[in-house]
């Protein structure tokens, strides 16, 4: 592992690499590294893996002819689709859009995604300023080129951030950079657009006890979205709001539903286009498809965009949000249909083994899990919260977060970290309530070992990977988990 460190190193920054994986070995929700230790994984590639590891679905996507010539002859998209494209669209990505949603624009990545939401929401808003005419002045062709009004209007994009918690997390495009407001090493250094910023609700849990306080905070956020309409209208106009259904790297801070019905009515009556950025909460880890429907908005949003879990980017939209001109929202890849492959196999599997309902019952066992350890230490934890296995709580210090998730992984869990001092879980949909039992075992440990308990028999590294052969997929019989065993990662039942 040190090698390859050393190795890489010589060629670009690597200091954000935790591991190197090797992904022969690694399967189902287990990860294993290059030294040969094997990790159960709740952390999936920054929540980007909907089936886990080497899932025989997709190892066998490519088995005939035209899947392997979408590998090969990658287009591009906007100006040489393949005759099987429209196909795609419609039976892949428009068999699982937000109710409501019939359009799609495929993109490559979460940023990109968003970034090309923002220019469909300016194109509409300018549009309608203009009385509904698709066509041009001249002043306008020439002063866009110079990035000056009037073809290079002065308009903005609306986010949010809580008053003592991290904020959003759009992307790092210069666009979406604009909108994140999660870490300043995100955007130092980097020139920025002034663009507002609203104040998003900071609850206090457990939800039930704190009911009026926290109406309180969907009253005042909501104010503040209207002042800051009313600020910006003549500096800046407001031509969108984006949101996060769940704000993820922000420290997986929650709305409820009335907070998000109540701000798209306000959008609507201001003409600003409503931003759903499902990048990371999309595809199922929620329990619904898209984590939006837990919320009963009376319309579907304007504009919905994803990533990560549905292995390719881009947004579904409104027809109004139709481009009336080609190339205005375009690159030369506009997504990868090789992706579309994978996700038609990924679809059928969560259909066919119903993992939206796994992902409910899973989701029981973690929390109420989570529940029970807070009452055990808690001086160490508190705030759990989260819908389906998109879970998190809040430790007592960003020290402690830290030595959390540093613990973990010697423990044998990959976990990860968000916000100031949270802990967020983002398994893979094949994650059952046998992999929760086993991960509540082992965060158990870490925290009673952080809390002086440290057992004569603690490991200073993730358990050797010795296993013979390990879980596949959800139904596989060959499961390393096994309850009569010490080890932190048992040996299989044959």
């Amino acid at each position: 592992m040190l090698e390859l460190r050393t190795v890489i190193d010589t060629m670009q920054q690597c200091g954000s690499v935790q591991l190197f994986a090797n992904y022969e070995k690694s399967a189902g929700n287990y990860f294993a590294d290059a030294d040969g230790n094997l990790f159960l994984d709740v952390y999936t590639q920054i929540s980007s893996l909907p089936l886990g590891y080497n899932h025989p679905a997709l190892l066998n996507a490519f088995q005939n002819d035209s899947e392997v010539r979408a590998l090969v002859n990658r287009p591009a998209l906007g100006v040489f689709p393949a005759d099987d494209w429209p196909r795609k669209l419609r039976d892949v990505l428009l068999s699982v859009a937000p109710p409501g949603l019939r359009h799609v624009m495929t993109m490559m990545c979460g940023a990109c995604s968003n970034e090309n939401a923002f220019k469909a929401a300016f194109i509409l808003y300018c549009t309608k300023k203009r009385g509904g005419k698709t066509t041009f002045t001249e002043e306008e062709m020439k002063t866009a080129l110079l990035n000056i009004p009037p073809g290079a209007p002065d308009l903005s994009i609306m986010s949010f951030k809580g008053l003592n918690s991290s904020g959003a997390f759009h992307g790092r495009t210069f666009g979406t950079l604009a909108t994140t407001k999660s870490k300043a090493i995100h955007k130092l250094d980097f020139p920025s657009f002034e663009w507002p910023v609203a104040r998003f609700p900071e609850y206090k849990y457990p939800l039930e006890e704190f009911k009026r306080e926290n109406e309180q905070q969907d009253k005042e956020c909501l104010a503040h979205v209207e002042e800051q309409f009313d600020k910006w209208e003549k500096k800046k106009p407001t031509a969108g709001v984006i949101i996060e259904p769940i704000q993820a790297e922000g420290g997986d801070n929650h709305a409820s539903p009335e907070f998000f019905q109540e701000l798209q009515k306000i959008c609507n009556r201001r003409g600003a286009a409503l931003i759903i950025d499902e990048v990371q909460t999309g595809c199922g880890p929620t329990g619904k498809m898209w984590c939006h429907e837990h919320f009963n908005l009376p319309s579907p949003p304007d504009l919905v965009t994803f990533s990560k879990k549905m292995l390719t980017g881009g947004f579904y939209f409104k027809p109004e949000y139709l481009t009336p001109q080609p190339l205005r929202i375009f690159n030369t890849w506009m997504g990868d249909p090789s992706k579309l492959v994978m996700l038609e196999q990924v679809i059928k599997v969560i259909k066919t083994e119903k993992l939206l309902q796994l992902v409910e019952e899973t989701g029981k066992v973690l929390k109420n899990g989570l529940h029970s350890l807070e009452t055990e230490f808690p001086s160490m934890m508190n705030s759990v919260r989260g819908r389906g296995t998109f879970l998190a709580f809040d430790v007592a210090t960003p020290e402690l977060q830290d030595k959390i998730v540093q613990t973990l992984k010697q423990n044998g869990v990959l976990g990860g970290s968000c916000g100031i001092r949270t802990i967020r879980l983002r398994p893979a949909l094949i994650f059952e309530p046998k992999h929760a039992e086993l991960f509540l075992e082992i965060l158990r440990k870490t925290l009673r070992q952080l809390n002086g308990h440290r057992p004569a028999s603690y490991a200073s590294h993730a358990t050797d990977f010795s296993l013979p052969f390990i879980e596949t997929h959800t139904t596989a019989c060959t499961d390393p988990y096994r309850t009569d065993n010490s080890s932190p990662m048992p040996t299989c039942d044959a």
